[in-house]
Formats: C-alpha cells, sequence, structure tokens
C-alpha cells in the first residue's frame, strides 16, 4: 500500500477561563472571532478561523456540571482539558490537532504503539456563520499522549459531516492574518518527543525535519529547548521533561497590517528578527508570532 503525505494541521485548542477575555483580547490583536459554538460535554468555544483551512479554538467550560458527567462517562476531551487546567492554569496551549479522514485507524495506531490517550470520542454541535445562518458540525476524534504527561496531547480529527455554511467573513483579518506555518513546542529533551508526535501525524522519515520537527502538508511542528525558545523569540519557557506547546507563528502577507492592527489594539509586542512577537496575556493562551510570507 502506498503511504499518502502525513496529516494536515487542522486547529489549535487554547484552554481560557473566559470567552469574553478572548473575544475582547483577539479583536485588539487584529482577529475576527466567530460566534460561541457549545458542545454537548459541557465546553464551549469561540474560533478563529483562517483562509487556509486551519483555526484557533480557544476553550472555555460552559456547565461544570455537564463537564463532570463528562469525565465520569469517559470522555477524554474534557478529561485532558481539566487535567492541563489544574496542573497548568486556566490560560494555556493544550492540544494540537490533525486533520484526518480516518479515525478509526488513527485510533488503532495510537493503541498499538502504546500512545492511546483513552476512548474515541463523536459528537455534534451547532455552528452558525458570521450572517446568522446555522448548520451541523460532527466530528470523530481519536486521542493521543505520552503516558502520565497532562502539559500537551495531541489528536486526529475527522469531520463526519462538515457545516454548509459561509466562512468567507470569518477567515478576513485585520492584521492580515491568513493562516499557521508553525507551531513550536518546548521540551528539555526535544528530540525524545518526536516519536509521539510522528504517530500522532502519521508522518514517516522524509516528513522528519533536519531539526526536532516534523513538516505536516500545511505546518512544520517543532521542539525546542527552553534555550533555545528564549533565544530565538525573547521568552522564558519553564523547563519540562515532557512536550509543553508555547507558541502559534502565523502566516501574514504584509506586517505593516500586524503592526497597524497591534497599534490599534495598544497591545505591547517585540521584534524577533524580521517575526513580529505578542507574549501571552488573559485570553490569548499561547506567544503569537506573526511572520511575513510572500
Amino acid at each position: 500500500m502506498i503511504k499518502t503525505a502525513a496529516h494536515p494541521l487542522d486547529h489549535l485548542v487554547l484552554p481560557t477561563r473566559s470567552l469574553d477575555a478572548v473575544r475582547s483580547r483577539l479583536a485588539s490583536l487584529g482577529f475576527v472571532v466567530a460566534p460561541t459554538g457549545i458542545h454537548p460535554f459541557g465546553t464551549e468555544n469561540a474560533c478563529v478561523f483562517f483562509a487556509d483551512g486551519t483555526y484557533l479554538e480557544p476553550l472555555a467550560i460552559g456547565n461544570e456540571q455537564t463537564a463532570d458527567r463528562a469525565i465520569g462517562e469517559g470522555n477524554v476531551f474534557v478529561a485532558r482539558d481539566r487535567a492541563y487546567r489544574e496542573r497548568l492554569g486556566e490560560e494555556g496551549f493544550s492540544a494540537v490537532v490533525l486533520g484526518t479522514g480516518n479515525a478509526d485507524a488513527d485510533h488503532r495506531r495510537f493503541a498499538e504503539a502504546g500512545l492511546s490517550a483513552g476512548d474515541m470520542l463523536g459528537f455534534s454541535r451547532a455552528f452558525t456563520d458570521a450572517n446568522g445562518k446555522s448548520d451541523t458540525a460532527s466530528f470523530k476524534l481519536a486521542f493521543a499522549a505520552d503516558n502520565g504527561a497532562s502539559d500537551a496531547f495531541l489528536f486526529a480529527c475527522e469531520r463526519v459531516n462538515a457545516p454548509k455554511i459561509d466562512r468567507t467573513a470569518l477567515q478576513v483579518h485585520a492584521n492580515g492574518v491568513t493562516g499557521i506555518v508553525e507551531v513550536i513546542a518546548v521540551s528539555d529533551a526535544p528530540s525524545a518527543q518526536i516519536g509521539l508526535i510522528s504517530i500522532a501525524a502519521d508522518a514517516s522519515a522524509g516528513d522528519l525535519g533536519a531539526a526536532d520537527a516534523v513538516r505536516l502538508p500545511n505546518a512544520i511542528l517543532s521542539v525546542v529547548t527552553p534555550g533555545t525558545y528564549l533565544q530565538r523569540f525573547g521568552m522564558a519557557a519553564k523547563p519540562s521533561s515532557h512536550l509543553r506547546f508555547e507558541a502559534i507563528v502565523f502566516s501574514v502577507r504584509d506586517k505593516a497590517s500586524v503592526a497597524q492592527a497591534l497599534a490599534a489594539g495598544a497591545v505591547d509586542h517585540n521584534m524577533s528578527g524580521d517575526d513580529i512577537v505578542v507574549p501571552p496575556a488573559r485570553g490569548q493562551g499561547a506567544a503569537f508570532i506573526f511572520r511575513e510570507i510572500p
């Protein structure tokens, strides 16, 4: 059988205490935020969609009792979210999500490799566009994580039913962001984390970068030491023997649009080479890095 390419980046999960704080913060950065999406297991989101098909999923707890019940029933998504919050706090970057056409096959691969984080999850939720039109989105998820690690996890997401709505208005941002080009994780031993990422992404040897990185069809997932992270971006990261997601690199056609949006929102930022770097803040659980891609 001929192996297809590694799974593409689908979206990123950013835990938060308040979706109102997310809307305020991300609007100040020049992003358009979608209407609130309600999950049937107690969580809710306020997504930011991009023209390249990827998106951010800021995630809050909408109903504690429903979330408690879901955890008791074995819902891995909610359980991992809670474990993350209990260890690292209410604001952060917990998961990288990879697109797949067969979540069942991914679950089997994760289990065979000893990296399954638990039972698969299937669910549906209403999705509403910028004009108020709604449809149903359905998903099937398969989870991967290192045993005993609660700082980060990955999962494969199969879109069983894509909502028939127009996302165009939600993908045009004042800061000019068109997509995600790199995800940066930190670990004291980066090379020890590549196996987990490779299996989660169904990557082959040819998908591995020269450094500690996995090349996805639409982005790069890099793992660096805290020292390298500080050197590259001027931000400190706590030591961790496991994987911890820290930063998101966005593609923009013109850095001037980013600078203008940040100035309008009175957002503090720094330069790292040609990159514009915005440190994490309330409502923004990861460092945001804006990179001009011609």
